[in-house]
């Protein structure tokens, strides 16, 4: 994107007021994108310029969401392959399912579901009628090297988070995942916050005796943030957590990354 628009300018403007107007725009928009660590979200802050300017931008990212047309939908192992899931419209939790779909082929959608482990897609034939489409621009990302969590709208920053993460011994897991479930209540018990967006991901790494089962999550927690203290799930401030609630829909994709 950075070449484009660089090369667009370079048509529109002599070069001299290229150099002035990008320079000017990067450094005004350095404080309205600027991260709590002093960086600027250089994407959003190249967008913002080209509008400014009349240049139209490359298209923001966006994802396919897909949902159950009807009461079932059947997962086959790789497109054309066999039937390996049936699943219901709803998750184990009660809440409407949603899928994730990061890959297409022709005539088939791979999509991120729970029931399979991490890293591998399920394929849903669309000529079935048994899904229906939608996009969102709204995504989730975790680094965890510097513990923190991004709530994206395309490529403009909306928020950003410090999490504490999985322990030595039970790291949360990298890869690509999708928001399954949105829960919320005290009653989840004390250790979740105010909230939990229950995501596809798994945790292999599990401790002796543990009950709980190994599904990951985002939530809140009563505690500090900002250490690696969790058997896996990325935790952050109740405050962070309506924020998410508010924003982030079923399906949107989670990014972890070490």
């Amino acid at each position: 994107m950075v070449a484009l628009l660089r090369t667009a300018l370079r048509v529109a403007l002599p070069a001299a007021a290229v150099l002035g107007v990008v320079t000017l725009g990067v450094i005004r928009l350095s404080s309205e994108y600027e991260s709590p660590d002093g960086t600027a979200d250089l994407a959003a802050a190249l967008n913002h310029a080209a509008r400014m300017m009349g240049l139209a931008p490359s298209a923001p990212p966006s994802y396919t969401i897909a949902h159950p047309a009807g009461e079932r939908v059947e997962l086959h192992a790789t497109p054309g392959g066999d039937v390996i899931e049936r699943l219901g419209a709803r998750t184990e939790f009660g809440s409407p399912r949603t899928f994730f779909a990061p890959e297409r082929r022709d005539d088939w959608l791979g999509v991120v579901v729970p029931e399979l482990p991490n890293r591998r897609l399920g394929w849903i034939d669309l000529k079935s009628g048994q899904v229906e489409i939608s996009e969102t621009q709204r995504s989730l990302h975790v680094d965890l090297s510097r513990r923190s969590l991004e709530i994206r709208d395309g490529d403009d920053l909306v928020r950003r988070a410090e999490v504490s993460i999985g322990r030595a011994g039970h790291r949360t897991p990298a890869g690509r995942f999708a928001v399954t479930d949105a829960l919320a209540g005290r009653g989840l018990g004390p250790w979740y916050g105010c909230c939990v967006l229950a995501i596809s991901g798994h945790q292999p790494n599990l401790p002796p005796g543990w009950v709980g089962g190994d599904r990951i999550a985002i939530h809140g927690t009563p505690g500090p943030v900002g250490e690696a203290v969790s058997t896996g799930c990325v935790r952050t401030s109740d405050r962070d957590m309506v924020a998410l609630f508010a924003i982030v829909p079923l399906g949107a994709p989670v990014f972890i990354r070490t």
